[in-house]
């Protein structure tokens, strides 16, 4: 039987989000006791609730519109689902600090000594054990990123994605818009806030699958980020 690791945070009311985002808030639109005809209940048992956020909340994907203007045609509902379907490998940097950047020759590296390639259509993860370790405390916005650099070097390997485990894949204020405009330059895109990274180390190949939801002229979408070990 497959072994199926969930690799995204829950979205619940008052939730971390990135500066300026909206923030998450939930509440019950109808109970079973309304819908029971019980006006008087106390008591409010949910049986739909109201969801408000923004489409980058918790572990979601960004579409290639999100990364410049230039872009904006290609929203999340027009990108290949082949793009959420992909083989993965998950690699190690937790030993990296706050604000802390991952140099593509870091990256190359690392591929090396676990005997790994990265193959085109490829989804990469880059485990820094940021969410175990700092998640909902002052710190959380601070982890570690790419740099520009790395961000170019993984486009021209042609691999369809990768994830990260923090709020943003480049350091905020260092590198984050430059991987941005990168990643819609090259047409690939990331993942952010993905969980559980750390239990995908040493295990080589798997199958990712990040689904977006289908939401028209989106710039990203939350996912159900999962790997799957055969």
């Amino acid at each position: 039987m497959a072994e199926i690791v969930d690799l995204s945070q829950e979205i619940y009311a008052g939730m971390p989000v990135y500066k300026g985002l909206p923030e998450v808030k939930m509440t019950v639109h109808n109970s079973h006791e309304e819908w029971e005809g019980n006006s008087e209940s106390d008591t409010k048992t949910p049986a739909v609730y109201k969801l408000e956020m923004g489409e980058h909340t918790g572990s979601h994907v960004d579409a290639i519109n999100h990364m410049a203007k230039q872009y904006r045609e290609q929203s999340i509902d027009t990108m290949p689902l082949s793009m959420f379907y992909t083989e993965g490998l998950c690699l190690d940097f937790s030993h990296k600090g706050l604000k802390e950047l991952i140099s593509e020759v870091e990256i190359s590296k690392a591929l090396e000594s676990i005997g790994a390639e990265l193959k085109p259509g490829d989804t990469l993860l880059l485990c820094t054990d940021h969410y175990r370790k700092h998640f909902n405390t002052s710190n959380w916005p601070n982890g570690p990123g790419i740099t520009a650099n790395a961000a170019r070097w993984l486009g021209e390997q042609h691999i369809a994605a990768f994830g990260v485990e923090t709020m943003s894949p480049g350091v905020p204020g260092i590198s984050n818009k430059e991987v941005h405009h990168i990643c819609g330059e090259i047409g690939f895109t990331h993942y952010e806030n993905l969980v559980n990274l750390n239990l995908l180390l040493g295990r080589g190949r798997f199958r990712f699958i990040g689904l977006p939801l289908k939401i028209r002229g989106g710039t990203g979408s939350p996912v159900r980020a999962v790997a799957i070990f055969d």
